[in-house]
């Protein structure tokens, strides 16, 4: 080795001993909220999700290892949503086959759009079809009996919504009404769902009406399991507590999560406190509070019991109110044809899972599916999903906290038996890591596939930007923070054409300025080096801001701060062109060779540097100058990180760069933005 490159490599070696930098695990599984099967991808899909999943399993596979790090996805192929829309489709005449047909037909479309969108998973699986299938039912039987087995399923009878002119009994989302709980101001509620996530017994929805009929349905009788998500209380506020005390977690998900462990409450209009307190003599015991320029007193219960007959009484004596957000019973199964059968315990057959349990460990089921794919034995699963030294990341929009949240997180410490401590001994299933989004807003306003504001497709979006440059833009919008507005100049009625695309703020650091700096730095080492980056000592200057951003980005990416990310990559590359516009300038005037060469081995440290820190953002176009410096997919191993370029050469004095030809572009524009 050159003694200029052991000199650097020295240098970096002490420069970072005894640096304090976050830990991350041995092994790690990355999964995205799966998509229904009933559609294709819409923006949320991608730019809520996908791009943020996959910026960080990309930087996880350059930071501990390719092969420690899976990253699973798949479409939730089961849920009313589906067999509702599929019935309406077929019913007009717009779809024929079976509802798997139908399943595995957006499936296909989902897939090709994650493909376009460079979102580089292991396995994009199915829950209905295909080898994750059938692993699927066996994961979801093992999961129910499980929980049956530990003592935390109650099989209970209650009232489901019947269409007495269809003679039927609607699924979730064959009925619409109000939400129930205080403060929703959602007007689309389905059976026990609102749009906006929120929870509730079917009985209390308000106003409910039959998609079939048009009618108010009925209420019968059915029997069904479910999970005492209740009884958890204490240990989830246990597991939040430790959460709020860790600094990579996002504050917005620890309120809401919150909110869900409040004591259960009915809200009650001031106005009708004269009927309430006619009937004290026949209410479970509470406590009234009265909050001021607050239009509801509070009635706060001791127990869930004691506020559903309240709520059973109120109803009865026509006296309006509103539930707060509390832990509820968490239904498992239900009576609809179309979904995961459950196995039979205590005499009751022919149910399937609901939708939402079953695709909570459906990121199991798809691992389990990946790894038998590479011919791994039965339990290899556990080393990902049951191993201290391994964590799991689910990254969601922030509708799903509560499935993702209390949900899951109880059923996981349910299945273990832990009763006593919300934290996972070895062997035992670890609590995944969640990463919650706000909501993008499509033109300031709610966008959403089946509401009045229709956003572009995430297909769509293709057919007017890059991938990188969406990519960039989604991750720099700071949806960790609070929602925020997508606001893409060719669908935008009110833009004029001298308006700039706020869309491309972030994909112009690529196709202006990274681009600018990479190919100067080829043209003049071909120009002035025959193809040869000159080898010598990088600045101090340089190795120290290298060093420096290095270390920043990686505390950045452990609390997920994607957004930030993008600012300082967007001040780290910047400054590279400016310093090579100034530094060259300099070196033209003093015509002195060894100033020259040293401006051009700093500004291949930074390029370095800046590539490897973009690889998880941008893959396509700095794979692609790592095509032209003619080395290896060890360039990205972070073991190597703050080394330089030399060190990833045979023989840096002979090493050549790959000819790049006049007005090539490592990152690309779209062919529409050329005028």
């Amino acid at each position: 080795m050159n003694d200029s490159v052991e000199n650097n490599t020295s240098r970096i070696d002490k420069s970072i001993n005894n640096i304090s930098r976050p830990q991350f695990p041995r092994r790690a599984v990355v999964t995205a909220g799966m998509p229904y099967g009933n559609k294709e991808l819409h923006l949320g899909h991608i730019g809520g999700v996908f791009v943020h999943a996959d910026t960080f399993a990309r930087f996880l596979r350059d930071r501990i290892g390719r092969e420690n790090v899976i990253f699973v996805s798949g479409t939730d192929c089961y849920g009313s949503p589906i067999s509702e829309n599929y019935r309406q489709l077929v019913n007009n005449g717009k779809f024929k086959g079976t509802i798997n047909d139908f399943v595995q037909f957006n499936h296909e479309r989902q897939k090709e759009v994650l493909e376009h969108y460079n979102i580089d998973l292991n396995l994009f699986a199915a829950s209905s079809f295909g080898p994750s299938s059938e692993v699927h039912k066996q994961v979801s039987s093992d999961f129910f009996q499980n929980l049956y087995s530990n003592g935390h399923l109650t099989k209970m009878t209650t009232s489901q919504f019947y269409d007495t002119d269809f003679g039927v009994f609607l699924n979730g989302r064959q009925v619409i009404g109000k939400c129930p709980i205080e403060g929703c101001s959602s007007e689309k509620a389905y059976a026990d769902e609102c749009s906006l996530g929120h929870q509730y017994m079917p009985i209390n929805l308000i106003n409910p009406k039959s998609t079939l009929s048009g009618k108010k349905p009925e209420m019968r009788d059915v029997t069904n399991w479910y999970f005492n998500l209740d009884n958890f209380h204490d240990l989830l506020e246990e597991w939040i507590n430790y959460l709020e005390e860790t600094l990579d977690c996002r504050p917005s998900l620890i309120r809401t999560i919150k909110e869900f462990l409040k004591p259960p409450v009915i809200y009650v209009k001031k106005d009708q406190f004269d009927l309430l307190n006619s009937i004290q003599n026949q209410l479970p015991q509470y406590i009234l509070q009265d909050e001021d320029k607050k239009s509801s007193f509070v009635m706060i219960f001791n127990s869930l019991g004691e506020r559903d007959k309240a709520c059973l009484l109120l109803g009865e004596k026509s006296i309006r109110f509103r539930t707060g957000k509390t832990l509820v019973p968490f239904r498992l199964t239900g009576n609809v044809e179309w979904g995961v059968p459950v196995p039979s315990i205590e005499g009751i057959d022919d149910l399937t899972f609901w939708v939402w349990p079953e695709s909570l460990w459906a990121p199991i089921s798809f691992t389990k599916t990946y790894l038998k794919q590479l011919d791994k034995n039965d339990d290899a699963w556990r080393n990902w999903w049951c191993s201290s030294d391994s964590s799991i990341y689910q990254f969601m929009g922030e509708d799903n906290i509560y499935f993702y949240g209390p949900a899951e997180m109880a059923m996981f410490m349910a299945t273990q038996g832990r009763e006593s401590s919300s934290h996972p001994s070895e062997g035992q299933l670890q609590l995944p890591n969640l990463v919650a989004n706000n909501h993008i807003l499509f033109l300031d306003k709610k966008a959403s596939s089946s509401g009045n504001v229709k956003p572009p497709t995430a297909k769509e979006l293709l057919n007017y930007y890059t991938s990188e440059q969406l990519r960039a833009h989604f991750l720099g919008l700071g949806l960790g923070i609070r929602s925020v507005s997508f606001q893409p100049k060719p669908f935008n009625p009110k833009a004029s054409e001298k308006d700039s695309d706020p869309v491309l703020k972030e994909g112009n650091l690529l196709t202006n300025v990274f681009n600018r700096v990479a190919r100067s730095c080829f043209y003049t080492v071909q120009q002035y080096y025959n193809g040869k980056i000159p080898v010598g000592n990088v600045s101090e200057e340089v190795l120290y801001e290298s060093q420096e951003t290095i270390l920043e980005f990686e505390r950045l990416m452990h609390r997920y701060e994607f957004h930030t990310i993008m600012n300082l990559m967007d001040s780290y590359i910047r400054n590279i062109n400016k310093s090579w516009v100034r530094d060259m300038k300099l070196a033209d005037e003093n015509k002195e060779p060894s100033f020259h060469s040293q401006v051009v081995v700093d500004a291949f440290h930074r390029l370095r540097t800046a590539m490897v820190l973009m690889h998880s953002i941008a893959p396509e176009g700095t794979e692609m100058i790592l095509e032209y410096l003619n080395l290896g997919e060890e360039f990205w191993s972070w073991e190597k990180i703050f080394h330089t370029i030399y060190d990833f050469m045979d023989d840096p004095q002979e090493h050549c760069l790959k000819f790049l030809e006049p007005r090539i572009d490592f990152f690309k524009k779209h062919p529409s933005q050329f005028v």
